[in-house]
Formats: structure tokens, C-alpha cells, sequence
């Protein structure tokens, strides 16, 4: 039996990529020839040109100058002539120089010192075709080639038939040591085959009524475990209901019990702030817009008081104009804001309260950390421009409970440019109708599955939204001019 040899195909890639980069260096190579050769050839004839033409250009007679470039076109090399006078004004054009474009060459005739007109030749660039179709019997005997050293290296590399039967011999060595126990004592192999062939019954029996045994084993552990773990659910709710009526476990005596009811407490008291936070069906009186800096460099601790502090001072004014602009809106009425926000390194924050039940609250922070999200762009765009320090910004929507996992949030998943909303159920139905959003891919937390993401508004509350910006804008226009 005749074998391949070892990884013929891989060498045979090797050996194409091999050609492949021989042809194009050849190509290289002879395209920069035949440029500079052309380059030099097209010089020449421009000279000579201008001195033919010298006197008819001089005299701008059209005839004799069509007549000498007609000749200089009958060349291969060349696609267009074009003759101008000493007021750039075209007196010969000849070639076809729009359907073959190619390196042009200009020079400027002169008769002593006077400028008489000037000449443009154009030289056609030779196409990679063209070289290959030159150079073809050096393509041809270097496929050739690659071809003969691929079936020399299948013949020569082939495995002899020692090598072969060596390889077969470690093969069986590698089976019988894994696969066969060594035999120690002298006992004959046949013997054993027998005594193995049967003992097989009885031990694949024994083997079946094990696996059985197991089974059940594993059923019973797993249906145990499932019934303690919700006996431990029920007891930990009925703890906690009887926490909830005003049940005191501080009588205890053991302290080893009390330290575990300690425990239980902290665990309980945990659960449910976490369930009140989590709770879809609070009211939403007052959210909380929290504005942050997309600073992945900490570039802002770095900077210099001297330009660190004009640059938060502006973030300042810019957020609390847009909160007076805004609430002006009648949208929004009955909405307030029950903090001035100031920026610090770490952002800002602003609490918005609702006056009374009919108030848009929640949807009034959504506006609002999005405007100042509009007007951070502008801001941000226009200092880049202006090379000058500049950060981006992210905001998160939440009501009071949850005020301390949006600040999470936003640290971990908030991306620039980025509003996160994180509401109950009253809050998210006032914005439902005015704003799109959509939830987190694969959240890792309960506050990332509860949390949403601004997807876009419908068209009156974009409308708004840029009116409000244009207004804050004009604002702060003005106020530079004043200063």
C-alpha cells in the first residue's frame, strides 16, 4: 500500500502563496521599470516638441501645430497632447487622453525669456495585464517549477516501509499498555480470556443492579433536598411575616443561637429592603437625575485646578438652566425641583418632585437628563473642536429608593452618551406613551433586569426637547456676550 506524504496539502498552500507573492513582486517590479523608463522617454519628447513647435507657437498657428503633435501621438506610449499659449488658452488638444488616463508631463516653452505657451503630454499607464501578458513564459515556468517541487517532495517525503512498520509496533505497544493489563504472574493469556469471557455476565449483572441502586439513591438525595429547600423558604417567609407583626427574638438565652438569629435577621432585614426597592407597585413622588462624566482615563483627576473648575462651574449652569427651561413647560406642570445641582468630580444630581397626583414626574426626569444630555454633545463637540478639555456624559433616571443602584449602574454598564431608567411601574406607564425603551442583554443582576434604556421619543417630545436646548443655548450665548 503506497501512503501520501505527510501533510502534502499544507505544503502544497505553501508553495501557491510562494507563486502568488513571486508574480507580484515581478509586477512590482516591472511596472516601477517601465514608469521610470516612460517618465525619462516622455521628458524627451516634450523637448523635442516644444523645440518643433517653437515658431508656430510663437505665431499660434493651429494647422502646424495639430499636424506636429499628430505625430508624437502616433506613439504607443502616448494618449494626449495638449498645447496651450501664453495665456493658458487651449490651441491643440489631441489623443484620447478621458478613455486612457496616465502620468502627464508639463513644460513651460519659452523663446529666450519670453513664455510662449506651455505643453502637456500624457503617458499611458501600463496595466498589470499587460506585464503579466510580457512576462508570461517567467509566469509559466515558475508555476512550473512550484508544481515540480510539490510532486518531487510527495515522492521523496513518502514513509519507508521500516518507518511504517515501526510506527505499527508503537501503536501496539500504546494499545496493549492501555488497554491490557501486564500479566505478572505467567498465567496463560488464553486461560484468562476464557475466565474474563465468564465472569462478564455476572459482573455486567451486578454492574446493572448497581447503577439501579445508585439511581434511586440520587432520586431520594435529590427529592430531599428539594423538600428541605423549600421547607427552608417557608420557614424564612414566616420568620419574616412574624418579624413584620412585631414577633421579638431577643429573649434567647444560648448565645450561639442568638448569634444565628442575629444572622437571620440581617439576612431578612436585607431581603426586605431589597423587596421595597425592587417594589413594582410604590408610587413615584420624586426621582432623582444622576448626570456622570464618561471619564475611562480619569482624565478629570489630572487635570489643573485652573482648568478643572471653570469646566465643572460650566456643567453647573448649564444643568440648572436646563432644569428652569424645562419645567417651564406645561407638560410639566406641577413638577419642582427641590435641589440646585451642583457638579463635583464625581457629577451631579438633581431631585424633582411631583406637587401634586396629576404631576409627570417621572417623565420629567427622563426629559431632563436627556436635554442635558443634547446639550453636553453640543458642548462636548465644540470644545474638541476648539482644543480644549471636554468630557462626555451619562445620566440615570430612578426614583428615591433606588437612587444608590442606578449610582452602581451607571459605574458598571453605562455607556456614553447613555440614559438608564430605573422606575416601578407608575413611573415607567408616564413615560410609555412619549418614550421608547428596551431592557439589558444578559443582566448578571436584579437591578439590570429591572433596568431599561433610552431608545428614542416620540416626535412632539423631540420637538420640545430641541426648543428647550435652543432656549438654553441662546441663554448662554447671551451671558458670554455680557461677560
Amino acid at each position: 500500500m503506497t501512503y501520501l506524504a505527510p501533510r502534502q496539502g499544507l505544503f502544497a498552500i505553501i508553495l501557491l502563496v510562494s507563486f502568488c507573492l513571486q508574480t507580484l513582486l515581478l509586477v512590482i517590479s516591472t511596472d516601477q521599470q517601465l514608469s521610470n523608463s516612460r517618465a525619462l522617454k516622455g521628458e524627451q519628447m516634450v523637448a523635442q516638441l516644444i523645440d518643433e513647435a517653437r515658431l508656430s507657437l510663437e505665431n499660434k498657428d493651429r494647422v502646424s501645430l495639430s499636424v506636429i503633435a499628430n505625430r508624437y501621438t502616433s506613439e504607443q506610449d502616448v494618449t494626449r497632447i495638449l498645447i496651450k499659449d501664453n495665456n493658458d488658452d487651449i490651441l491643440v488638444p489631441v489623443g484620447n487622453a478621458p478613455m486612457q488616463q496616465g502620468d502627464t508631463i508639463r513644460q513651460i516653452a519659452t523663446n529666450g525669456d519670453a513664455v510662449i505657451g506651455s505643453v502637456a503630454l500624457t503617458l499611458k499607464d501600463v496595466s498589470k495585464g499587460e506585464i503579466i501578458a510580457m512576462q508570461w513564459p517567467f509566469v509559466i515556468g515558475t508555476m512550473l517549477l512550484h508544481l515540480l517541487l510539490w510532486l518531487i517532495y510527495g515522492y521523496l517525503a513518502r514513509p519507508t516501509k521500516e518507518q511504517i512498520n515501526a510506527l505499527s509496533r508503537d501503536i501496539q505497544e500504546l494499545y496493549r499498555d492501555q488497554y491490557r493489563p501486564v500479566d505478572q504472574r505467567g498465567y496463560d493469556r488464553e486461560l484468562e480470556r476464557q475466565s474474563t469471557g465468564q465472569s462478564a455476565s455476572h459482573l455486567a449483572d451486578s454492574q446493572v443492579a448497581t447503577d439501579n441502586t445508585d439511581n434511586a439513591i440520587d432520586d431520594e438525595v435529590t427529592n430531599a433536598r428539594k423538600f428541605n429547600v423549600h421547607n427552608e423558604v417557608n420557614e424564612y417567609l414566616r420568620t419574616q411575616q412574624n418579624q413584620e407583626t412585631g414577633n421579638d427574638t431577643d429573649n434567647l438565652v444560648s448565645a450561639g443561637e442568638g448569634s444565628e438569629i442575629a444572622d437571620t435577621d440581617g439576612v431578612a432585614s436585607q431581603a426586605a429592603s431589597h423587596t421595597s426597592k425592587l417594589s413594582a407597585t410604590r408610587s413615584v413622588d420624586s426621582v432623582k437625575v444622576q448626570i456622570v462624566f464618561h471619564d475611562e482615563f480619569n482624565m478629570l483627576e489630572r487635570l489643573a485646578p485652573a482648568q478643572r473648575l471653570p469646566y465643572l462651574a460650566l456643567c453647573t449652569q448649564l444643568l440648572n438652566q436646563a432644569v428652569t427651561e424645562l419645567l417651564r413647560q406645561p407638560l410639566l406642570l406641577g413638577v419642582s425641583a427641590m435641589n440646585e445641582a451642583h457638579f463635583e468630580d464625581n457629577g451631579a444630581s438633581v431631585v424633582l418632585k411631583a406637587d401634586n397626583s396629576h404631576a409627570k414626574v417621572a417623565l420629567a426626569g427622563v426629559m431632563l437628563a436627556k436635554l442635558y444630555l443634547m446639550l453636553n454633545k453640543i458642548i462636548h463637540d465644540k470644545h474638541i473642536e476648539l482644543s480644549r478639555f471636554a468630557l462626555p456624559a451619562k445620566a440615570g433616571v430612578s426614583d428615591d429608593a433606588q437612587s444608590e443602584p442606578m449610582t452602581h449602574l451607571l459605574q458598571s454598564i453605562g455607556k456614553k452618551e447613555q440614559l438608564l431608567i430605573l422606575l416601578p411601574n407608575a413611573g415607567l406607564k408616564q413615560i410609555s406613551n412619549h418614550v421608547q425603551v428596551h431592557n439589558i442583554m444578559r443582566p448578571t443582576t436584579v437591578y439590570e433586569r429591572e433596568c431599561a434604556i433610552f431608545d428614542g421619543a416620540n416626535d412632539s417630545l423631540i420637538q420640545r426637547l430641541a426648543d428647550v436646548r435652543n432656549a438654553v443655548l441662546m441663554i448662554e450665548d447671551e451671558d458670554e456676550l455680557h461677560i
